[in-house]
C-alpha cells in the first residue's frame, strides 16, 4: 500500500497566518492562527494552527512529505527594494522600518520555516521538501480546485502579492494556466484600502465597513475618481495616480495631495461619521464594481467559459459578486470562503497536489471540496463539560436531547431572544456559517440596533445577513443560486418589502437606519440588499433543523447569522471562548452542542475572570 501524502501549506506572517493539512488530496483541516491566539488577524508563525491541523491529521511533523509556504519572499523583496529606489530619497522613512525586519527574518525565510518546524517535531524533525508557490498562483489554486467545476475561468484579485495585483487564467481538471496579470502599484485592493483608511478604518479589516457603509451615501465623487485617481480600461485594467497615494513607499495610503482632492484630512478613527464618509464609500464602491465587472466580462470574452472561480481578498466583496452574477456574466460563480491571505495556505497544498504531483481530479459539478468550510477543530461533549466545570451563578444550565433542541431554542428565538451558537467543527475563513455564530429573528426591527450596540459592541450601522434554508431562498430573496459561504448580496424580493413613506424616502445618511423595509427588517440593508447565506441540511443538519422549526413556529424560515465575536476579537474557538464572550455581553441564551444556558443575571464585568478559560489543549 502507497505511503499517504501528507501536504502542509502555510501562508502569511504579515496578516493573519493560517495553516492547511492536505492529505492524499483530501481537505483534513485548515485555521487561522487568531483562533487560538486570540490576536486578531495574527501574523505570528502559525504553530498553533499546525498543532491542530497534524493532530486532527493523526500525524506528526516527521510524516509530512510536502510543507508549501503560500508566496516567494524573494520576489517580494524584489518589488520592494525597487519600489524603494524608484521612489529614494523619499521613501527613506519607510526603508529603514522595513528593511531590518527583511534582511533578519523574512528573506531567510525558508531557513526558518525549517528551524521552526522541526523544533516542533521534537526528536523526530522534519524531513519533507519546503516549496513556495506564487501568492497569485496560490489564491487561484484555492479557487478552482476546490471548486465543483471540472472546467473555469479563474479571476484573483487583492491588494498585492510579490508583484501581481490582479491575475485571470482557466483551469482544467488538474491544470491551472494564469494568462494575464496586473502589477503593483496599480491594485484595485489597494485603491479600496485608501479609501478605507482616508474614511477612519483600519486598513485589512475595516474594508467590510467601508462596504457597509456605502448604501447610506450618495455617489458623489464616482466621477472625480474616475477623472483624478485612475484610467480605466474596457477590460477592467487600470493605472492609479500615483501623485495622490503614498502606499509605494510611504508609510500610510495617502497624503495630502488625496486629503485636498476631498475636502479634507482624514476622518480620526472612532469619531462620528459624515455625509462625505458615506459618499466617499458609496463612490469607491461602485467604482470597484464596475472594475471587477468590466474584469470578469473581459475574462469571458477570452475564455468563452460560463462558470467562473474567484479568490483574493477583494473577491470578499460581495456586493460586487452579486453583480457579476445578476447581470449574467457568467452563469455560475464559486468563490473560495476564506478568499483573502489565510485561504492561501489551502490554495498553496493543492497547487502541490494537482500541479506539483501532477494527481487527477473528478469534481463531481455540484459540490465543492471545502466540506462547507467547516474545517476547524470541533469539542465534544467532554470539553463542553470542562468548560462547565466553574458555573455562573447567573445562569440556567439544561443539556437538551437532540429532538429538545430545535423547539427549544427556535422558542427563544421567536421571543426576540440572541443566542450564542456553537456546534461541530469551526469555520476557515472570515465568516461564521452556523458553526461559531450569534442567532436572531430577522422578523424584529430592534434586533441590528441590539445586536450591534449591546452584544457586538461595534458601529451602529453594520449590516447582518440572513440565514435561510437552500430550498427557501428564492421565495425571500431575488436569488437563485446556492450562497453557502455569504459571499453574494442579492436584493430581499419585491413582496417581502415594505413601501416607504414620503418622509422615509427623503431620509439621507444614518437617518435611513432606522427605517423598516421588509418583512425582515433585521437582515433587510437600507438599499433593500441582504448578504445571503444559504443552508444546506447535509452540511449543517442541525441549522437546518433550527431554521426549519423556527419556520414551524413563525412562517419564516430567515434568521440573522453574525459572527460570534466582539469587535476587536477573532470568532470564537473552543467552549471556554464561547462561554467568555457569552458571559461578557447581552446575550440572552448560548447553544453548546446539546447543553443551552440561559441567563438570569447579568453579564460578567469586563474585567472579570472565572477562572475557567483554558488554551487549546492538544493531547
Amino acid at each position: 500500500m502507497a505511503a499517504r501524502v501528507n501536504i502542509l501549506g502555510l501562508s502569511a506572517w504579515y496578516h493573519d497566518s493560517a495553516a492547511c493539512l492536505v492529505q492524499d488530496g483530501h481537505i483534513t483541516a485548515a485555521a487561522q492562527e487568531e483562533r487560538f491566539t486570540r490576536k486578531k488577524h495574527d501574523e505570528r508563525f502559525p504553530e498553533n494552527a499546525i498543532r491542530f491541523c497534524l493532530q486532527t491529521g493523526q500525524i506528526g511533523i516527521q510524516d509530512l512529505t510536502h510543507v508549501v509556504f503560500y508566496e516567494k519572499p524573494f520576489l517580494k523583496f524584489d518589488r520592494l527594494l525597487h519600489s524603494y529606489l524608484a521612489t529614494a530619497p523619499y521613501g527613506l522613512r519607510s526603508f529603514l522600518k522595513a528593511m531590518p525586519l527583511w534582511l533578519k527574518e523574512k528573506l531567510w525565510q525558508k531557513a526558518d520555516l525549517y528551524d521552526r518546524l522541526t523544533q516542533m517535531g521534537g526528536n523526530q524533525g522534519l524531513l519533507a521538501p519546503l516549496l513556495f508557490t506564487e501568492h497569485h498562483e496560490a489564491h487561484a489554486a484555492s479557487a478552482f480546485f476546490p471548486s465543483p467545476f471540472s472546467e473555469a475561468a479563474v479571476l484573483t484579485v487583492d491588494g498585492v502579492g510579490e508583484w501581481t495585483t490582479s491575475s485571470w487564467g482557466v483551469g482544467r481538471g488538474s491544470t491551472l494556466e494564469l494568462r494575464a496579470e496586473q502589477q503593483f502599484p496599480h491594485s484595485i485592493g489597494l485603491l479600496y484600502s485608501a479609501f478605507t483608511y482616508y474614511c477612519g478604518f483600519k486598513v485589512n479589516s475595516g474594508e467590510y465597513k467601508l462596504m457597509g457603509l456605502a448604501p447610506y451615501g450618495e455617489p458623489t465623487f464616482v466621477d472625480r475618481i474616475y477623472r483624478e485617481l485612475l484610467d480605466l480600461k474596457e477590460d477592467g485594467s487600470f493605472r492609479l495616480n500615483l501623485s495622490y497615494f503614498d502606499f509605494v513607499a510611504g508609510l500610510r495610503m495617502t497624503h495630502e495631495r488625496f486629503h485636498s482632492l476631498f475636502g479634507g484630512p482624514p476622518r480620526v478613527a472612532e469619531s462620528s461619521l459624515t455625509q462625505r464618509d458615506m459618499d466617499l464609500a458609496r463612490s469607491i464602491q461602485e467604482v470597484t464594481e464596475e472594475i471587477l465587472f468590466r474584469m470578469a466580462r473581459h475574462v469571458r470574452r477570452e475564455t468563452g467559459l460560463p462558470k467562473l472561480c474567484l479568490a483574493g481578498g477583494v473577491a470578499l466583496n460581495c456586493v460586487a459578486n452579486g453583480r457579476i452574477l445578476r447581470e449574467g456574466v457568467f452563469d455560475e460563480l464559486w468563490i473560495q470562503p476564506a478568499a483573502g491571505d489565510a485561504g492561501g495556505a489551502l490554495g498553496a497544498a493543492l497547487a502541490i497536489w494537482y500541479q506539483h504531483l501532477g494527481n487527477p481530479r473528478s469534481p463531481d459539478g455540484q459540490h465543492d471540496t471545502m466540506r462547507g468550510a467547516l474545517l476547524g477543530p470541533d469539542f465534544g461533549r467532554e470539553k463542553i463539560l470542562e468548560a462547565l466545570a466553574t458555573p455562573n451563578p447567573g445562569e440556567r444550565t439544561t443539556e437538551l436531547t437532540e429532538t429538545e433542541l430545535a423547539p427549544r431554542v427556535a422558542s427563544l428565538l421567536a421571543a426576540e431572544k440572541v443566542v450564542g451558537w456553537f456546534q461541530g467543527r469551526m469555520e476557515f475563513g472570515p465568516r461564521a456559517l452556523g458553526a461559531r455564530s450569534i442567532l436572531g429573528d430577522a422578523r424584529s426591527a430592534k434586533m441590528q440596533s441590539v445586536m450591534n450596540l449591546a452584544i457586538k459592541f461595534r458601529e451602529s450601522f453594520r449590516p447582518f445577513a440572513p440565514v435561510v434554508r437552500l430550498e427557501h431562498v428564492a421565495d425571500w430573496f431575488d436569488l437563485n443560486h446556492p450562497s453557502p459561504y455569504m459571499l453574494l448580496v442579492a436584493p430581499v424580493a419585491a413582496r417581502q418589502l415594505r413601501p416607504l413613506t414620503a418622509m422615509e424616502a427623503q431620509l439621507t445618511g444614518l437617518e435611513k437606519l432606522r427605517v423598516p423595509r421588509s418583512t425582515i427588517p433585521a437582515v433587510t440593508h437600507v438599499d433593500g440588499s441582504a448578504r445571503v447565506q444559504t443552508v444546506d441540511a447535509a452540511v449543517h443538519p442541525r441549522l437546518d433543523a433550527l431554521l426549519a422549526e423556527f419556520e414551524r413556529q413563525t412562517g419564516c424560515p430567515v434568521l440573522v447569522n453574525t459572527s460570534f465575536n466582539v469587535r476587536g476579537e477573532p470568532i470564537v474557538c473552543t467552549p471556554g471562548d464561547a462561554l467568555q464572550c457569552f458571559r461578557r455581553t447581552n446575550m440572552d441564551a448560548l447553544v453548546l452542542g446539546n447543553f443551552l444556558l440561559e441567563k438570569t443575571g447579568p453579564p460578567l464585568p469586563l474585567d472579570a475572570d472565572p477562572g475557567w478559560l483554558k488554551e487549546f489543549a492538544l493531547d
